[in-house]
């Protein structure tokens, strides 16, 4: 069964945090249809601790690149904190279906959730949109290439909403290629990437940084955009040794 799962990779790893490179389509949770997702990997990412380890912040199951998991119950905590105050620096890479006219700006628009009824065909249930009445969300973005119809953003999340990024960029008028949800499903999935991330230190500790490689399913948009295929990160070491 492990074998058919796509492997994440290990970018980081020292006595208290953990940091992965999450393929795109694998769930950090496992959900209630029992789909496949980190947490099968969590035995083989133990490396001799006496808890498993555990993701400390969400990322989209389609969304590709770093995720963050403590490896201690303290590291755990205190990772939780950084992330729930902001203090965690995090970069995205998208190809959006259209363009930003400017070159870079922010989105400052709150978000709430919308709950429909799923109706015979399945469709419904719930979404994120922007609403006056919802919670702050403010995304940074800067255009690092164009190309014909496309942009390649850099998105920098100030707040931690969920579906933030694609949201913010569909209201804009310039919705994430392949997204399902809030623009259209494309056959090469979704164009986010989860770049890179920077977590503040703590009792003394190093700042961990990590920076995911491009996945497959991007490369084609990004060189269309200008991406020049710049030599990549590696992970670090295999998730199982």
């Amino acid at each position: 069964m492990r074998a058919l799962l796509p492997e994440p990779t290990i970018l980081y790893r020292d006595e208290a945090v953990l940091v992965l490179d999450k393929p795109a389509g694998l769930p950090a949770h496992r959900g209630p249809r029992a789909r496949a997702s980190v947490e099968d990997w969590l035995e083989a990412l133990r490396f001799g601790k006496r808890h498993l380890p555990q993701p400390a912040h969400r990322l989209d199951a389609d969304t590709a690149g770093c995720l963050v998991l403590g490896r201690t119950k303290p590291a755990l905590a205190a990772l939780g904190r950084a992330f729930a105050e902001g203090r965690v620096a995090k970069t995205y890479w998208a190809v959006v279906a259209g363009a930003p006219e400017a070159d870079a700006g922010l989105i400052d628009a709150p978000l709430a959730k919308l709950s429909t009824p799923k109706d015979r065909s399945g469709a419904g249930g719930w979404r994120m949109r922007v609403d006056p009445e919802g919670q702050m969300a403010v995304t940074e973005w800067r255009v690092l290439g164009r190309g014909a119809g496309h942009a390649w953003l850099s998105l920098s999340p100030r707040t931690g909403r969920t579906h933030q990024l694609r949201v913010h960029a569909a209201d804009a008028g310039w919705p994430i290629l392949g997204d399902p949800l809030y623009g259209r499903a494309e056959a090469g999935g979704l164009q986010l990437l989860a770049r890179s991330i920077v977590v503040p230190g703590w009792d003394g500790r190093e700042a961990v940084t990590a920076t995911a490689p491009v996945p497959g399913h991007m490369r084609a948009a990004l060189a269309a955009c200008g991406w020049d295929g710049m030599v990549e990160p590696r992970g670090i070491e295999p998730l199982t040794s």
